[in-house]
């Protein structure tokens, strides 16, 4: 069985992958953006110039649509493009939910969901075919390197997914461990995890918008609980530098519900502006967490017409990654909203780690694990081949 969505046209995308080479204190080889829109949205870019932090607020994202080929090179294959096929042979999901990296709430099927189908449907491009992810051919590609994720909890989503992916070409997971001794449950702050026989990490920094949060400048309105100084990336930022695969993920929490309705205005330069909304704040840097349920779903969607339409954050950055053809930039990406958007089977649900109130709303946010991340990192790992990368 497979979904064979109908035809579209480019403006019904939603999500995306940039990929960009630049050089730092070692060669950045590659830089992946993963800024999450509504589900989340991947973005791959090239830098061809040493990463500063300040450079990010002058990027966004390039529109690009391949032609079609019959069998194009794996370098020339649009991964967005395809459709979700159902394979009780499907071996993506090497690992379980025995994983030691998975936090509680991923655990879907421990915390009592009783349908395994949604682990069962595979990515199938349109014209070519997906590589399938080797662990220890990428633990080898990144001996001596860092890769680093930086954003919300939908990015903790996918760096735990790839920690276990990784984990299953390691015999002795005692030499996969975190460099300060901090157990997963750690939310804040940031988590370091060594794969020891490689000298790799694979690292994860919480800051859910990427840009500071601060106390409002003094003279400020009543309103103003914190500021989002928009033209200024996290203090984090410092220990991003020299990555080798650097994944950014945010979206998730610019909405207005996580900020002026908080009292959580934007600053620019010093200055707090009161009118300044979400649109022009993110423009200047979707929802799936504004309630509703997804316990009902439990395949994948099958009518295209119940897909979300295109996000206005989107249209900024595609407007903005237009400029930095100009800019000379080497720019690839992926868009993997529509992919995304067909899966709301894959979300925990009301099937939340032990504790959470019965009355709680359900989870349709972030996804079980094993689940739809692993296919993120998989369409990852596909880019990262197409480009060549190594770290040595």
């Amino acid at each position: 069985m497979d979904l064979r969505p109908p035809s579209r046209e480019p403006a019904s995308q939603q999500h995306q992958l940039l990929l960009f080479p630049t050089l730092n204190k070692r060669e950045l080889k590659y830089a992946l953006v993963f800024l999450v829109l509504l589900i989340s949205s991947l973005v791959i870019f090239d830098l061809v110039s040493p990463f500063d932090p300040r450079s990010v607020f002058g990027t966004g994202f390039l529109w690009q649509m391949l032609p079609r080929k019959q069998k194009p090179s794996l370098e020339a294959c649009d991964f967005s493009n395809g459709r979700w096929v159902l394979d009780e042979s499907y071996p993506l999901q090497s690992y379980t939910e025995g994983c030691p990296f998975l936090d509680p709430g991923f655990r879907c099927s421990q915390n009592g969901r009783k349908d395994q189908d949604y682990r069962k449907w595979r990515w199938q491009p349109e014209g070519c075919d997906l590589p399938r992810f080797n662990a220890s051919e990428l633990l080898e590609r990144s001996r001596n390197g860092r890769i680093v994720f930086a954003g919300d909890s939908i990015g903790r989503n996918q760096w735990e997914s790839l920690l276990c992916m990784l984990a299953q070409a390691v015999s002795n997971k005692s030499r996969i461990y975190e460099v300060n001794g901090n157990p997963i449950t750690k939310h804040k702050g940031f988590l370091s995890m060594r794969f020891h026989d490689y000298n790799l990490t694979v690292e994860y920094y919480r800051a859910p918008f990427l840009v500071i949060i601060g106390h409002p400048p003094e003279n400020s309105s009543n309103q103003v609980q914190t500021t989002l100084r928009v033209d200024e990336l996290h203090w984090y930022s410092k220990r991003w530098i020299g990555a080798d695969v650097l994944v950014f993920n945010a979206g998730h929490w610019w909405n207005e519900d996580k900020t002026i309705k908080m009292g959580r205005y934007f600053q620019e330069g010093g200055q707090v502006n009161m009118t300044m909304d979400i649109m022009e704040a993110f423009r200047r840097n979707g929802t799936w967490d504004s309630g509703g349920s997804c316990n009902e779903d439990t395949e994948p969607e099958r009518i295209y017409k119940m897909l979300e339409a295109e996000p206005w954050n989107n249209v900024f950055i595609s407007n903005v990654i237009k400029q930095m053809e100009h800019k000379n930039r080497k720019i690839r990406y992926l868009n993997i909203t529509y992919l995304t958007s067909f899966r709301k089977d894959g979300h925990p649900s009301q099937n939340r780690e032990p504790g959470t109130p019965a009355l709680a709303p359900q989870d349709c946010s972030h996804w079980c694990l094993p689940g739809v991340p692993d296919t993120w990192n998989e369409l990852l790992y596909g880019h990262l081949l197409s480009k060549g990368f190594r770290t040595n």
